[in-house]
């Protein structure tokens, strides 16, 4: 099912059944989202994403960044990352997508995909670090880009395109019944920049 140009409200259930998926839209003028996103491409310590897979590891082309209030670990894709301090532009953002939410956050993970040739595979974030069924908030500045999900069981899809300075929330069971992506395109030659506020638990917090 897509979702494109459908009127959709940040009450509106994206999902079918099995989790929660809010779309919220713009949530900043067009000035400002070119401004925060500026400022994420200079101002973000951006390193290629690397993941081990079968026993060989791979350098992704899509740039990563892990912050967070704690220089706790996250570990996915059989690789550890330590999170670097809050700049001030992550901590305005943070704050604004609590105020919109409702949720809280202590970290974030970001994506830098420089075109449309860079995308994310099926997977969803049910890492152990992540708090259960906790909300994650996905930020989008730049390029516009379709976002799927697939229902594990049923393989019944949902999508939309992610506007710039658009909030996307995932809650509740949405990692354990649903996979998401960021399908490669060749019509999108500008980049974008995704971050996703979410609740790390561990055993030191």
């Amino acid at each position: 099912m897509d979702l494109f140009g459908n009127h959709i409200t940040s009450a509106t259930n994206l999902l079918p059944a099995d989790g929660t998926v809010n779309y919220y839209g713009r949530i900043f003028r067009r000035e400002a989202a070119h401004g925060f996103l500026q400022d994420l491409l200079q101002d973000i310590a951006w390193v290629h994403d690397e993941a081990l897979m079968f026993g060989k590891r791979i350098v992704t082309k899509r740039m990563v960044a892990w912050y967070g209030e704690r220089d706790f670990e996250y570990t996915y894709s059989n690789t550890t990352k330590r999170a670097l301090p809050w700049t001030p532009t992550l901590l305005e953002l943070k704050r604004k997508a609590e105020a919109e939410s409702g949720e809280t956050y202590n970290s974030c993970l970001l994506n830098l995909y420089h075109d449309g040739s860079e995308g994310m595979a099926w997977h969803s974030d049910g890492e152990k670090d992540l708090k259960k069924n906790g909300a994650i908030a996905s930020l989008s500045f730049g390029a516009e880009r379709k976002f799927a999900f697939k229902h594990k069981v049923n393989g019944q899809t949902v999508s939309l395109i992610l506007e710039h300075g658009s909030l996307l929330v995932m809650k509740d069971t949405t990692q354990s019944y649903w996979l998401h992506r960021l399908p490669p395109t060749t019509k999108v030659t500008r980049p974008r920049v995704n971050l996703t506020f979410r609740t790390i638990i561990s055993s030191e917090l």
